[in-house]
């Protein structure tokens, strides 16, 4: 059985470790930032995402998983080199920021045993792996090679998705590569997952692929909101009756505030930039309205909230429900729902914010706001109530209990989560975005 090592620990390298490891397999983790080390040796996730914390602790104890700061130690452990680093959006541009891989490979390069497999599951720019192929033909020893193996993961569901994919596509140059992987997962395809092989640009294009079609579908959806509005018509309805063509399918299709997070908004970015790079962007051009229809839903959402309080925020007191892009995560990456409270922030209000698991990190990007940890505590004395975030506890939340707690009686359904009609009989006034005011 070949031992595997992950290079960056960030929310992708440290579920595929521990994940790999609960496979059964011997695992070593590496990360330049020593006190991610410190924390994930501990058996501490330095991130929110549920049921990572069991699976680590689990596999240290098990002797399956450690994890350290050397490249050498990597290097003469592992035979198979995970590449699980950050692809941000670069400073003032669209294109990815390769920095990290290509630093990571470099790095790893002059260590490596011969025919090491140096395997990428970051999500990078079609291209990507010829290159490093390259590189490591120069700075390596004999037999490196290259494969591509995008990752598919789901935050909030990341750890089901590592152990229980719903594909596995591998890009290889080479058959010793293609059985090696085919090794690595043989537990997880024996369960039934299709397993891809593709060329290099195939396997890199997946990805992006996937997500561009992703944010295509939710734009889609709050487009038809915004005709919605317009027409006195119900987006929800609107949504459950194209969904059950099954051409159309209803996932993806929840009108709201749109996308965001560490993948979608940079990677399609990514991909157009990368697409004009090859002469090809015309074929992609339409992303520019996904993206600019997801933003405007942010933007209208902010119009909503001014409009409720006759047309001005200063000094207005308003509490937004959510900071992460997404429930089950504490991730506050291009949060739309943090956007909101930011520019609402801006022009003057007094906003709160509340989450359940993403506060210290909003806190830390945003610190002008307030941050109230207790849901009863962050309603309190508003004027205006936005949920941005669709968390369990606010789909749940009984709009009676805030009789005497807030000021004013006015929600805005960022997310059309909550039901219209309790809360209306609660006497709240309730407005959505892509559906009717009553």
């Amino acid at each position: 059985m070949p031992r595997l090592s992950v290079i960056g620990t960030g929310y992708l390298g440290a579920t595929h470790a521990a994940c790999m490891a609960e496979l059964g397999f011997e695992v070593i983790g590496l990360d330049v930032d020593p006190a991610k080390i410190a924390l994930l040796t501990q058996g501490r996730v330095p991130f929110y995402e549920p049921g990572l914390d069991e699976v680590l602790q689990r596999n240290i104890e098990a002797g399956r998983l450690h994890f350290t700061t050397s490249w050498e130690e990597v290097a003469d452990f592992a035979d198979v080199h995970f590449i699980c680093v950050g692809t941000p959006q670069a400073a003032g541009a669209q294109r990815a920021d390769m920095s990290q891989v290509f630093g990571s490979v470099e790095a790893l390069a002059p260590h490596l045993k011969p025919d090491a497999l140096v395997v990428g599951k970051s999500t990078v720019p079609v291209g990507t792996a010829a290159a490093l192929a390259d590189l490591l033909a120069t700075k390596a020893a004999a037999g490196v090679e290259v494969a591509w193996n995008p990752e598919f993961l789901r935050e909030g569901f990341a750890v089901q998705d590592t152990l229980h994919p719903d594909r596995l596509v591998v890009g290889v140059r080479s058959q010793r590569a293609e059985d090696l992987l085919r090794e690595v997962y043989a537990p997880v395809t024996a369960e039934g997952t299709p397993f891809l092989v593709t060329d290099f640009p195939t396997a890199e294009l997946v990805k992006v692929a996937a997500n561009s079609f992703l944010a295509t579908k939710i734009s889609f959806i709050n487009a038809m909101a915004e005709v919605c509005e317009a027409a006195g018509a119900d987006v929800t309805q609107l949504a459950e009756a194209i969904g059950y063509d099954p051409r159309i399918g209803n996932r993806f299709l929840a009108a709201g505030l749109g996308f965001g997070g560490g993948c979608l908004p940079k990677d399609i970015r990514a991909f157009m930039a990368r697409a004009g790079e090859l002469g090809a962007d015309e074929a992609v051009a339409f992303l520019r309205e996904v993206d600019q229809i997801n933003l405007r839903r942010r933007a209208h959402t902010v119009d909503l909230a001014r409009e409720a309080l006759g047309g001005a925020f200063r000094n207005r007191r308003i509490t937004v429900l959510g900071a992460t892009f997404k429930p089950d995560s504490d991730d506050v990456r291009d949060s739309p729902s943090l956007d909101v409270a930011v520019a609402i922030s801006n022009a003057g209000a007094d906003v709160v914010v509340h989450d359940p698991k993403g506060l210290s990190n909003a806190e830390r990007v945003y610190p002008h706001m307030s941050y109230v940890q207790d849901i009863t505590e962050a309603m309190r004395g508003a004027e205006l109530v936005v949920l941005g975030t669709e968390w369990r506890e606010y789909r749940e939340l009984d709009p009676t209990i805030l009789d005497g707690i807030v000021a004013a009686k006015y929600v805005i359904d960022g997310r059309n989560a909550l039901d219209p009609a309790q809360w209306r009989s609660a006497g709240w006034t309730y407005r959505a975005l892509g559906r009717p005011t009553a």
